[in-house]
């Protein structure tokens, strides 16, 4: 299991927060799912990673199944819609979000081990 979220201590998690309207709550909502998971962190085959890019949306797979929580500018991640996904033979949108994850996670720095 891999979990990527945004650095609460990068710029761009500030912004993100500046733009829901809702400043360090965002921060502070990272920071607050980073001690719900500590139980899980250091756990073999479970690994915690902090990115600082720019999210554009949320990315949640169990096997070939992908929930795709779009953001829109100045909406709350929980009022902005969701799209379900499953990889299908000669498609290439799974593959485009999955390629998408890769790439935030080798460039995040990984915690709890």
């Amino acid at each position: 299991m891999r979990i990527l979220l945004g650095d609460p201590d990068c710029a761009e998690v500030a912004q993100r927060g500046k733009d829901e309207g809702i400043d360090d709550g965002m921060a502070a909502k990272i920071r607050n799912v980073l001690v719900l998971y500590r139980p899980l962190q250091g756990r073999e085959n479970i690994e915690f990673r902090l990115h600082a890019t720019v999210l554009y949306n949320s990315i949640y797979r169990a096997d070939d199944q992908f929930l795709i929580n779009t953001h829109v500018y100045g909406v709350p991640a929980g009022n902005a819609p969701v799209l379900h996904l499953r990889r299908v033979i000669g498609g290439d949108m799974v593959a485009t979000y999955a390629e998408s994850f890769e790439r935030v996670w080798e460039g995040a720095r990984q915690i709890g081990s």
